[in-house]
């Protein structure tokens, strides 16, 4: 397994789209940082609370997602697109065990990237609206969920990009049932319809970093119900990947 996890890390950090697409996270979570919470400490008639200035520092992760959920897809993808596929199924014939030394090395890379990503937007956002009290707890705890949510996101891009294969089909996938179907479900009538908002994907998942509202689920429950899509994602995906054909 060691040999499988050297192995993939070797990918993932040679492939310049990697490292790009990491690049792209980081820049969204800071610059959208920035220019949000500059925008609302200019608008703002009184000094800006802690919750405000925390919840304006990562709404940035709003767009990071969908770059974490194409790294994601890339893992994969782009190994098909190549055609490499075919080499690393010959070094590992045991499909699961590849997937697992990708989701492994994902994992570790997309936890230290998210991260880094959500403390430095944060430090930006806090630093241009200077709240007057700052609970510590509070922070950690925001840079902890927005680094679980992306890391959840990649894993999620990572699942639909084992599933389809295509990266320009897993990406719309992504992006459809991250970004465009959350918001559509909100829009569904009555109680059923306001149920099935709150557990649909993102929707659910984003009560962790505080973006989302639910009047049934807490912020780990929620997380907890985004997970089983990931996990529902992953496990279809490696179910396709045993049976089809490189």
């Amino acid at each position: 397994m060691i040999d499988i996890l050297r192995s993939e890390w070797t990918k993932i950090r040679s492939v310049r789209s990697t490292v790009w697409t990491l690049a792209v996270t980081a820049a969204l979570m800071v610059g959208l940082s920035a220019l949000l919470t500059g925008s609302m400490k200019s608008t703002a008639d009184g000094p800006v609370n802690a919750e405000q200035a925390i919840a304006g520092s990562l709404l940035g992760i709003m767009f990071a997602q969908l770059a974490m959920a194409t790294l994601g897809v890339l893992v994969i993808s782009s190994e098909y697109r190549t055609g490499g596929i075919r080499t690393s199924l010959m070094a590992v014939p045991q499909r699961l065990r590849l997937l697992t030394g990708k989701i492994l090395v994902f994992t570790a890379t997309s936890l230290v990237v998210s991260a880094v990503a959500s403390a430095a937007a944060l430090g930006v956002g806090l630093a241009i609206t200077q709240p007057p009290s700052l609970p510590t707890n509070d922070v950690l705890m925001a840079v902890l969920g927005a680094t679980l949510y992306l890391t959840a996101c990649g894993l999620f891009g990572l699942g639909l990009g084992t599933l389809v294969r295509h990266t320009p089909g897993a990406v719309v996938a992504a992006i459809a049932l991250m970004l465009v179907l959350p918001q559509v479900a909100t829009q569904l009538p009555g109680a059923w319809g306001q149920r099935i908002a709150e557990y649909f994907t993102t929707n659910a998942g984003l009560l962790l970093v505080g973006q989302s509202n639910s009047e049934t689920l807490g912020p780990w429950s929620g997380f907890g119900v985004y997970l089983i899509w990931v996990a529902v994602a992953m496990i279809a995906g490696a179910v396709l990947l045993r049976r089809r054909d490189a």
